[in-house]
């Protein structure tokens, strides 16, 4: 009688082992799965909400936007957007993190912002633009993303079209190509005023994160005119990023759009 008490003993154990040994393989599956989003497929940004379940990419105030001209609100005058870059900021590196190429930059680089300072962190590409105006969409766009101390983000949206090449764009491509996930230090000194030289005539309005998790606590300025960059820089940047690596357009809401000249 002892025997089979201590065999049916034995066969429970087995079995109990048995089962949390299948349901932690299972959970470390299942964790090692883990759905990523990405610019195509079932993680395309139409698909964003579902897949980012604690992010705002669902939201009512989400970018990027069409700008239409006609339905802004004109401010003219005194400006509250005041860029102060020097020639003496430091690029810190260069990544491909698997959606764009972006370059970190050291301290230097700021603008003032509605009564507020903003630090240069990151810019980065999308190809085509995400931001259209009346409609059109650029070959490409360029945000160069602003932090303050409280955590909230300014982003200078660019717009480039294709025509003669660009100083800026050949010192940057320079350190392509890029891997995914490969990073590259380049603590070199860059100057990015020329991307402002059209800075008097720019929308702004208050938007989101254009990538998960899609953060509505961005203030969006894009500028009206488009930089100029040649076709082989345009097509060297896109080699080295996902296909179409833009969010699509999300709906204004009751959101006003300005545009200050």
């Amino acid at each position: 009688m002892k025997t089979i008490l201590k065999l049916l003993f034995c066969i429970v154990f087995l079995f109990t082992t048995a089962c949390n040994n299948s349901k932690s393989k299972t959970i470390a599956e299942h964790s090692s799965h883990e759905t990523h989003w990405s610019y195509e497929g079932e993680t395309s940004p139409i698909h964003w909400a579902e897949i980012e379940k604690n992010s705002d990419c669902d939201g009512n105030r989400q970018s990027p936007i069409n700008i239409i001209h006609k339905l802004t609100d004109s401010v003219h005058g005194k400006s509250d957007l005041k860029i102060h870059y020097s020639p003496s900021t430091f690029i810190q590196k260069v990544e491909n993190n698997g959606h764009s190429i972006q370059f970190n930059f050291e301290a230097g680089d700021s603008i003032h912002y509605k009564n507020d300072t903003y630090f240069l962190k990151q810019i980065h590409f999308h190809e085509p633009s995400e931001h259209k105006i009346n409609g059109v969409i650029y070959p490409i766009e360029i945000h160069l993303v602003h932090v303050n101390k409280h955590g909230n983000i300014t982003v200078l949206g660019i717009l480039g079209e294709e025509g003669d090449e660009s100083q800026l764009f050949e010192f940057l491509e320079s350190f392509l190509p890029l891997k995914n996930g490969e990073t590259k230090t380049i603590h070199q000194k860059l100057d990015l005023s020329d991307l402002f030289k059209h800075s008097d005539d720019y929308y702004t309005y208050g938007g989101s994160l254009t990538t998960p998790p899609c953060t509505e606590n961005v203030s969006w300025v894009v500028f009206k005119h488009p930089i100029i960059l040649s076709v082989e820089e345009v097509l060297k940047l896109r080699n080295n990023m996902p296909v179409n690596n833009y969010r699509n357009e999300q709906s204004v809401n009751n959101r006003i759009v300005e545009f200050n000249y």
